[in-house]
């Protein structure tokens, strides 16, 4: 953990190219803000058929600490947003999900 997952309309997914700076971006961000060691670091993207809403929904589940206060959370979301508007064009709509530590069950 972190698992920073990205869904993207099928017809806005970025080249492979900008998918890797995405990517790059959000393992920094993670590594760095979230102090998330670089082997726990998870980024997917998943396509998808957009119905309503933001057209770019970023989901990131990662176990919580204490030094990952509303502040830093923030300060993290922000910098993701930026390097989603940067990576695809458009407005993501993120949602982050902080989990107890005995609540994660993990393999792999």
């Amino acid at each position: 953990m972190p698992n920073v997952t990205i869904y993207i309309p099928a017809g806005h997914m970025p080249s492979d190219e900008r998918l890797a700076e995405l990517s790059s971006d959000c393992v920094k961000l993670c590594t760095s803000v979230l102090e998330a060691a670089l082997e726990n670091v998870h980024v997917i993207y998943v396509e998808v058929r957009h119905g309503h809403g933001h057209p770019v929904f970023a989901e990131v589940q990662y176990r919580f600490e204490t030094f990952r206060t509303p502040r830093l959370m923030n300060r993290f979301m922000e910098a993701l947003d930026d390097a989603i508007e940067r990576c695809t064009g458009l407005t993501a709509r993120i949602r982050c999900f902080g989990y107890a530590a005995s609540n994660i069950h993990a393999r792999n």
